[in-house]
């Protein structure tokens, strides 16, 4: 995260985009979002160190990417009869909730949907905040019309709402619902202008060409854990920043039904097996 939760305050979805991939801050990430909640919201930091373990990072590695992860505001240190370990934060369960479904359940916009128009202005005065709008709305996955004129599929409104509360903007941003944007050129076009697709599809082939050497069945529990986790940890950020826009208005040779069904097979195959290696070490 960008920096820490202030009481009762929720980290912003924004926050869940700032580690690489693959890193160990990233991967640790992954793993809190996955099994944490499922542990009832704590864990040694034995296990979380085992876990890592499991996923190639070494322990210094891990414990730094412990800290890292504290002090952004997702963990905070907890012992549990005398046993050291870390607990999810105040309002991070509310954040890995929303997480939950845009990892896990890929959308996609029908030709005839509405859309969701975000129109401000925000006072010179207040510009660190019309900074950290923007930069949230493109997390979002969000595209830009012009500079105060956003645009998302409407099924996105909610996760807009969040940020403009989130950054106290409610009075200077006001949301419309549109339809329009008939399939053609023109349309397609527009698109292309306020989305960067080719940015998109990027993102999409490299999943593919990452994770397609992933095999079909579980070989054993660890492997699939290690398989699983870097499978969530790549594919996380794209369901961000790819808004789900409908097909008609998109190219020939959009990447993303490919690289969807690719991890959804993954998330067949070695999602159970995951969790089982999971359970176990925690029962250790």
């Amino acid at each position: 995260m960008t920096q820490s939760l202030q009481a009762g305050r929720e980290p912003r979805v924004a926050d869940d985009m700032v580690s690489r991939p693959g890193s160990a801050v990233s991967l640790l990430r992954t793993v809190v979002g996955l099994y944490l909640r499922e542990a009832g919201g704590w864990m040694p930091t034995e296990a979380f160190l085992a876990l890592l373990g499991a996923l190639g990072v070494p322990v210094p590695q891990a414990r730094t990417a412990l800290s890292r992860v504290k002090a952004r505001g997702l963990l905070q240190a907890q012992a549990r009869d005398g046993v050291p370990g870390f607990a999810l934060a105040p309002g991070a369960e509310a954040m890995l909730a929303r997480g939950d479904r845009r990892i896990h359940e890929p959308r996609a916009m029908a030709a005839d949907g509405e859309w969701c128009l975000i129109v401000f202005s925000v006072p010179e005065a207040m510009r660190d905040a019309r900074h950290q709008l923007r930069k949230q709305l493109k997390w979002i996955g969000c595209g830009t019309v012009e500079a105060g004129v956003w645009i998302c599929p409407d099924f996105l409104r909610g996760e807009v709402e969040d940020a403009v509360e989130g950054l106290g903007l409610s009075g200077h941003v006001v949301l419309f619902t549109a339809r329009g944007l008939p399939a053609g050129p023109v349309a397609a076009g527009q698109v292309g202008q306020w989305w960067d697709l080719e940015g998109i599809a990027q993102l999409h082939r490299e999943f593919v060409h990452g994770q397609s050497g992933v095999p079909e069945r579980s070989g054993s529990a660890a492997e699939s854990f290690a398989a699983y986790v870097g499978c969530i940890d790549a594919w996380r950020v794209i369901p961000y920043l790819d808004p789900g826009l409908p097909p008609e208005l998109l190219p020939q040779d959009w990447p993303a039904p490919e690289c969807i069904a690719l991890f959804l097979r993954i998330r067949e195959a070695h999602a159970g097996p995951a969790a089982d290696f999971v359970r176990g070490v925690l029962a250790q």
